[in-house]
């Protein structure tokens, strides 16, 4: 391809709401541009490197059995409204009525097309497993979107769907999805974290998490030091770093009620008793949403304040929890979402912290407190001489002791695990990375099938309901991630397999000798397959070169008269500083040998 046919405007100039390596670079270099926040076009560079990360994943998905085909990116309302998910997905959901009055979604997630397909044709357990792939366009509606491509409004994603009689069955199609994902990034010239993640809005008892490190990264994630061992933030669980206490509760002296002046912080509370916060058991107040569970307790007493929803699954459009935790650490609002199966949760309004434990808010306390269902961080069972709230203001109770004086109605890890815990699988010390998460595998279970009414029959003729898998990947955050690991000051560094051109000719004038052996070489590398760029621009050698390299074509190849006297040609890899002299004749053989070489490590 002649330069002076293709369309690549780079810029010399800094976009001045480009923050980030891979937007700067991505608009410097003619790849893409802007038509709205959010929104942008990808023009004829960009889109080739798109293309093959693109036919990579594609190849990946084929080679595991997944079976592409392209649903509508519009998909009716009716389908979300089913799934429970049209009220709880918020504004991020792009919501259009058709000239009848219809509803209508721009799909930013497929769960719901693909689960309405694959409803309407199953009929058996001999159809049993499938997995369905797509690669197509996607709408979040942002509130701020950012960093160009890396999140944007609009943005393209593979997504992978499967539908299995059980969770042995999900299981292979989960750990096989886990090793082409691995395999897709690799040839991609990606380094990737696999860690746990929690499922969020899409569900699931099982989920992990393939991260870039990143400074711009929206994940904080746990590493250890010691072993393999990373997690999301949000899923994170540590080491317990307490012992239960040599002495029992009926050791410890009874409930002491203690007054407590104008004293409301856990750090006044240090300094007003001489003591330090692993002492206290924090006491939060948290509204919730739709929550998916039966809150009766065994004897009907525990109850939230609404009943559940009318109809569909038994969901508790609001309910209210005491969540108590140890007081020198901080609640997962995720990891108590999760345990709630809840589609919200925020803390309470002061009004509603008074109305239900009778106190302002910095007094509540799980001693005495039956309003409301007591839910306690694990960190709390090791508490038998502690300080809480007594649920009246400037009022505490010391010497609370787990189990003897309250029993919570769930126990569970709440705890959000920071740099400095202990790894829970080693004991090793845990630190800290930003990251961008790249690609998502899920166990969604029944979440979909359930709601969406798709069954099949057994061998027994009985009715079932599947199980289901979720998979995807952001294909514009794969391109911009390539680009914020493999760049220098000077523009791009592209791995093999996904540069647009894998080779530059640069002549350094294009004409007489120097025209017809740079036209030749390019007719030579095309022929066995190599993309080429030739530069015929009528421009300086310094413009080309720095266009070469901002572009970051792998193999840059300059015929000049000086060289050719000699019948050379130089030749350079992007990102070496060195260049070297090559016969003429033998440079075709030689880059094919290099371009093919580096092809083949990245895809083995």
């Amino acid at each position: 391809m002649k330069f002076s046919r293709t369309f690549i405007p780079t810029l010399r100039e800094v976009p001045a709401d480009a923050v980030i390596a891979s937007h700067r670079l991505m608009f410097r270099a003619g790849m893409i541009r802007k038509l709205a926040n959010g929104l942008f076009a990808y023009l004829p560079l960009g889109l080739r490197s798109f293309r093959k990360v693109e036919q990579i994943i594609r190849e990946e998905m084929d080679a595991i059995g997944a079976l592409e085909i392209k649903p509508t990116v519009v998909v009716p309302g009716e389908l979300w409204k089913e799934s429970g998910r049209w009220d709880a997905y918020g504004d991020a959901l792009l919501r259009a009525k058709n000239r009848l009055g219809g509803d209508l979604v721009v799909s930013p997630t497929a769960e719901e097309a693909f689960t309405a397909l694959v409803r309407d044709e199953l009929s058996s357990y001999r159809q049993l497993p499938l997995t369905f792939y797509q690669i197509n366009t996607k709408y979040r509606d942002e509130i701020r979107p950012r960093y160009g491509v890396m999140r944007g409004r609009e943005f393209v994603m593979k997504d992978a769907y499967s539908f299995h009689t059980g969770d042995e069955s999900l299981d292979r199609v989960y750990q096989d999805m886990g090793r082409a994902y691995r395999r897709i990034f690799k040839r991609c010239g990606l380094t990737v974290i696999p860690v746990q993640a929690d499922s969020g809005a899409m569900g699931g008892s099982g989920s992990e998490d393939f991260m870039v490190e990143s400074e711009i990264g929206d994940n904080t994630l746990l590493l250890c030091r010691d072993c393999d061992y990373a997690a999301n933030v949000e899923k994170a669980s540590c080491k317990p770093d307490y012992e239960v206490p040599a002495s029992r509760a009926s050791d410890i002296p009874a409930v002491e009620k203690i007054a407590t002046p104008a004293v409301k912080t856990i750090e006044d509370l240090c300094v007003f008793l001489k003591t330090d916060a692993k002492r206290f058991i924090k006491t939060l107040i948290y509204r919730v949403v739709n929550v998916e569970l039966d809150l009766s307790g065994a004897d009907g007493t525990i109850k939230p304040e609404r009943s559940p929803a009318a109809s569909g699954p038994a969901v508790y459009p609001e309910a209210f929890f005491a969540v108590a935790i140890r007081g020198d650490l901080e609640v997962n609002e995720v990891k108590l979402a999760s345990a709630l199966k809840a589609a919200e949760v925020a803390l309470a309004s002061d009004a509603d912290v008074k109305r239900l434990t009778g106190a302002p808010v910095g007094f509540a306390g799980p001693v005495g407190l039956t309003a409301i269902p007591v839910i306690a961080d694990e960190s709390v069972v090791a508490l038998t001489d502690a300080v809480t709230g007594a649920l009246a203001q400037d009022l505490h109770y010391a010497h609370v002791s787990y189990a003897r004086d309250f029993t919570p109605w769930l126990v569970t890890d709440l705890r959000t695990v920071k740099a400095g815990d202990r790894c829970p699988r080693c004991g090793g010390g845990l630190y800290e990375k930003k990251g961008n998460e790249l690609g998502h595998i899920f166990k969604l279970g029944r979440k979909y099938a359930v709601p969406m009414g798709v069954h099949y029959l057994d061998e027994a003729g009985q009715t079932q309901i599947p199980t289901m898998g979720c998979y995807g990947i952001g294909l514009d955050r794969a391109v911009a991630s390539v680009i914020e690991e493999h760049h220098d000051d000077a523009g791009i560094i592209w791995p093999m397999t996904l540069a647009p051109y894998q080779a530059a000719i640069i002549p350094i004038k294009y004409a007489g000798a120097v025209k017809a052996t740079a036209d030749g070489l390019a007719a030579s590398l095309e022929a066995v397959g190599i993309e080429t760029l030739l530069d015929d621009r009528d421009e300086r050698p310094g413009v080309k070169f720095n266009d070469a390299d901002l572009i970051g074509i792998p193999y840059r190849v300059v015929v000049g008269d000086k060289n050719l006297a000699q019948a050379k040609v130089e030749v350079k890899r992007r990102g070496q500083a060195e260049s070297r002299l090559v016969d003429a004749a033998k440079a075709t053989e030689e880059l094919t040998g290099l371009v093919y070489g580096e092809m083949g490590e990245l895809n083995r």
